[in-house]
């Protein structure tokens, strides 16, 4: 059965659709909803089976974690056994917001829901159409991205349909999210707060709140034997169905060695996409070249990187490749998901020179 998808106004929830999607939650059903990041896939948190389901719909394995979405700040000490003081800095400083939290789990939060883990990710969305379908949910909604497993995650309603259209029961359409990149997750299991997933919310912002904050070290390095213990972030993610490579180095040199390998390509038959910026996409000569956003506006490129990769699904290329950006403040968390698409493979222009 097709899912029912429900259009509505971002600041001004459909109640009477949420109310439904609330009791399809409490019934033991997944409802896709918007939130500031993307799109997620929602179930009753408390619920085992609920999780169970959101794993088989995504063909997501169930020792990834689900993060639980709450609505209330009052509802947090029911699902977490200790609330350290610096996590409760975090949670006055940045929620509601693209924050999620790992805290010692309570009693009455299943194992299925934190992939058997003794802790558990909560997040408060600041979206209202989430706030809302939270509460008609009964307050506790866990939810991941609501996309197939591995491919880029959903930053507008279409994108669930494409992908979970027949395995969910309803999608609440509240256009396009705001940011496009997944929540900043701070692990607080550990005497120093560790940073498992960058994000909107970037190291420095946490450093000033907190101090000591680090990065977990399977961000740090490519060895596929260190694995980052967040939710989403454990097995391979948010790729395209073609090959994708990110080229980084001197902007002429990037910019001649796609121009290069892509004139190669299209002489022997093959499509080849490039994701380029508004300032370098005229500079392209050959391919299917889609500019991502501008560097001056890093928010542009987070905005639209996962909906880019999508768009090149439907243009029958057989490889990518992208420009790196390291751009000041969201560069972190944009090269995360990019190299994760790419399965980490970067090409450096000056060590192929060298």
């Amino acid at each position: 059965m097709r899912a029912e998808v429900v259009s509505m106004d971002a600041k001004h929830p459909d109640k009477e659709a949420i109310k439904r999607a609330g009791q399809i939650l409490q019934n033991g059903g997944l409802v896709a909803f918007p939130t500031e990041t993307v799109y997620g896939l929602g179930g009753n948190a408390l619920d085992p089976r609920a999780s169970m389901k959101i794993y088989a719909a995504k063909g997501r394995p169930s020792d990834n974690p689900l993060i639980i979405h709450i609505a209330d700040m009052s509802s947090l000490p029911k699902i977490v056994s200790e609330i350290p003081a610096k996590a409760q800095l975090l949670a006055e400083k940045f929620w509601p917001g693209p924050l999620t939290m790992i805290l010692p789990k309570a009693e009455i939060v299943p194992g299925e829901t934190t992939g058997g883990l003794d802790s558990v990710a909560v997040r408060f969305p600041s979206d209202l159409i989430a706030q809302e379908l939270i509460k008609a949910a009964g307050g506790f909604v866990a939810a991941p991205s609501a996309n197939t497993s591995g491919r880029p995650s959903p930053t507008r309603a279409e994108h669930v349909e494409e992908d979970l259209g027949d395995a969910i029961d309803m999608i609440l359409d509240g256009g396009q999210v705001g940011i496009g990149l997944e929540s900043t997750i701070v692990d607080f299991t550990e005497d120093i707060p560790v940073v498992l997933r960058p994000g909107y919310i970037s190291l420095e912002m946490l450093q000033e709140i907190l101090g000591e904050v680090r990065m977990d070290r399977g961000l740090l390095i490519t060895d596929s034997s260190v694995h980052p213990k967040a939710p989403g972030m454990k097995y391979r993610h948010y790729a395209p169905k073609a090959d994708l490579a990110v080229v980084e180095g001197n902007t002429e040199q990037v910019i001649a060695y796609i121009n290069r390998m892509t004139e190669e390509a299209v002489s022997q038959g093959r499509r080849v996409g490039i994701i380029a910026t508004d300032e370098t996409s005229a500079l392209y000569k050959n391919g299917v070249v889609r500019s991502i956003g501008s560097r001056e506006d890093e928010e542009t490129i987070a905005h639209h990187l996962y909906e880019v990769l999508r768009d090149f699904d439907g243009d029958g290329v057989s490889a990518i490749y992208s420009e790196a950006f390291y751009t000041p403040r969201m560069g972190q968390a944009i090269m995360n998901r990019l190299l994760k698409a790419a399965g980490h493979k970067i090409i450096n222009v000056q060590e192929e020179q060298e």
